[in-house]
């Protein structure tokens, strides 16, 4: 009977782990879209596409409140179906030297595009941009989780920052 009762709980813990992995994907795939950093050629597909507009995650690799974003709110399917829907999202690492073209059409590190272009200097930050190229809303640090990183999508596709800040916005949502 123990034995039994050993063959049980490795199975019961096998089965939870595949429904906990089942719910959750990986970002880097699932929420992120390829880009070959010329922002401004992006600008041009989210157009193309009918998108809302740009989200850029500016992040670093020792970043505990970055982690926390990619394994508990960023790797959700519906996260990911719904940013994916409105918004072409990319991560930018703020200590990178890679090259990438901003939104201008300047060619720069990501960390000057991050810290000198857009005065990021605590992460994760999320920018979102509009058609246009210009920043709509900033979010800086980690959300509470999945609801209130959800009502800062809805905030900017919906063009609600065009009429009230997202504090108000969430503390209207919260009384729902």
């Amino acid at each position: 009977m123990r034995k039994l009762m050993g063959y049980f709980s490795v199975l019961l813990l096998l089965l939870t782990s595949v429904t906990l992995s089942a719910d959750t994907r990986d970002p880097y795939e699932h929420f992120f879209n390829e880009t070959w950093g010329d922002f401004q050629q992006e600008l041009n597909n989210a157009r193309e596409q009918g998108k809302k507009g740009i989200l850029i995650f500016f992040e670093m690799d020792e970043c505990p409140f970055c982690h926390y974003m990619k394994e508990n709110v960023l790797n959700r399917p519906e996260v990911q179906e719904y940013y994916r829907k409105h918004f072409l999202n990319f991560p930018v690492d703020i200590e990178g030297d890679v090259e990438i073209t901003n939104m201008q059409g300047e060619q720069k590190k990501q960390k000057d595009f991050a810290f000198r272009e857009h005065r990021v200097r605590a992460t994760p930050v999320f920018a979102f941009f509009n058609l246009e190229g210009e920043r709509v809303h900033r979010h800086t640090g980690k959300t509470s989780g999945i609801e209130e990183f959800m009502w800062m999508g809805e905030y900017v596709a919906e063009g609600i920052y065009k009429d009230t800040s997202f504090t108000r916005y969430k503390r209207d949502k919260r009384k729902e």
